[in-house]
């Protein structure tokens, strides 16, 4: 395998081994990163060397800018916090996972979540955190999530401070309200935005809803609203991926179906289920096979748990799938009581920003550890920020050194 890596800031060597041991006969694939990780994962198994391997570094700052949706996913982690609406009177402590909404917020229970999160404003104190975080630790790219975004009234402008803060910016949405607020977004400077698709029948989407809104004519009603803003979002150049999660096998027509309806200027985003493991898994690799699909290339990221397998199909249509690894933070998640294969659900993902109804920012770096977060003042002036850049370029130094032991 060859690496290439990320130009952006520590010097990088290009075309050396990923492993001095190749894979092959499914075994796993190996990259020793100590004493960070162990990056052996499954998925690697049936790309030997045929795909390249990207090296970046995560330079991305995920943003929560509402708490408010119109959907109540079952699964839904909501970025961690409490459902504002059904706990705006409540504090810590009192918190409750599932109210009146119907909504969730799956890991409340177990987080120790402090706050409930506020929307952003637009303003100088937003424009000064993204300031602080970008300087702080070299971000480059805004992903703003919620909630659902695009039910801001203010996003347009959310985006354009983004941008002029020397940003990327993508967002998260389902889709709900994208046709009216997504052309103001795409003149504010939007790049791109990953559709989530929970259901392409009103049928599949009914069945992950709470069960009092399972019905599916409401279904049918956003589905068609995620159909007007894939349209929208395609017609103003906006770039658009729809992200599917795979469970276990019987989700596989979803994405045949996704692949028919949707031209390949919308990329189409597979996901492992990080609660069904080895079914999720078998379920991508049923897939993949049925498909005739030929690994493209290997993107890691350094300084995140996420990685992306890219696969070229027969008709030269070009498909991603996004799995987690075993990441941690060395110091930070050491003595975690999640710290282990089966607690651990997104390992270190990223730095999260928040804002609570009182204007404080808050930093977070996992959404199973929201007792972690800190306010951006003593994020910036404390060992965990540290921690996050030396982890990050420790990491890419490794993931790029020319011999792997």
């Amino acid at each position: 395998m060859a690496i290439v890596t990320d130009r952006r800031g520590a010097p990088a060597v290009d075309n050396l081994p990923l492993d001095p041991h190749p894979i092959a006969d499914g075994i796993d694939a190996t990259l020793r990163t100590e004493p960070y990780i162990v990056f052996k994962h499954r998925a690697l198994r049936s790309v030997g060397n045929q795909a390249p391997v990207r090296v970046t570094k995560d330079r991305t700052l995920r943003v929560k800018v509402i708490d408010a949706c119109g959907m109540t996913c079952t699964f839904c982690h909501n970025e961690g916090t409490p459902v504002s609406g059904d706990n705006h009177a409540r504090t810590a402590g009192e918190f409750g996972a599932v109210g009146r909404s119907g909504r969730v917020s799956l890991y409340l229970a177990t987080n120790g979540a402090r706050f409930v999160a506020a929307p952003m404003f637009p303003d100088d104190a937003f424009r000064a955190a993204l300031a602080r975080l970008r300087d702080a630790l070299g971000f480059e790219e805004a992903h703003l999530t919620g909630g659902e975004p695009t039910l801001h009234p203010k996003l347009a402008a959310i985006v354009a401070v983004a941008r002029e803060e020397g940003y990327e910016v993508g967002v998260t949405s389902n889709g709900e309200n994208g046709a009216g607020v997504l052309p103001a977004c795409a003149k504010a400077g939007l790049g791109r935005v990953n559709f989530s698709i929970f259901g392409t029948t009103p049928e599949e989407l009914a069945r992950v809803q709470n069960v009092r809104f399972r019905t599916a004519s409401l279904a049918a009603r956003k589905i068609e609203a995620l159909e007007r803003s894939i349209q929208v979002a395609t017609d103003e150049g906006v770039g658009v991926s729809a992200n599917v999660v795979i469970p276990d096998h019987s989700h596989i027509e979803r994405v045949h179906r996704l692949l028919d309806r949707y031209s390949p200027q919308v990329s189409l985003r597979i996901l492992s289920s990080l609660a069904d493991g080895d079914k999720s898994l078998d379920a991508i690799d049923e897939l993949l096979g049925g498909l005739g699909a030929v690994p493209r290339e290997v993107h890691v990221i350094a300084g995140s748990s996420g990685f992306r397998i890219s696969y070229t199909l027969p008709g030269g249509r070009v498909i991603k799938v996004k799995h987690i690894r075993p990441l941690r933070l060395p110091e930070t998640c050491a003595s975690c009581r999640f710290n282990n294969t089966t607690d651990c659900h997104e390992g270190y993902y990223g730095v999260r920003l928040y804002r609570d109804p009182r204007g404080t920012f808050h930093v977070g770096v996992c959404i199973q550890r929201m007792d972690l977060c800190l306010s951006i003042d003593e994020f910036l002036d404390g060992a965990v920020c540290r921690e996050i850049s030396t982890m990050r370029e420790q990491e890419f130094h490794a993931l790029t050194a020319q011999t792997v032991t």
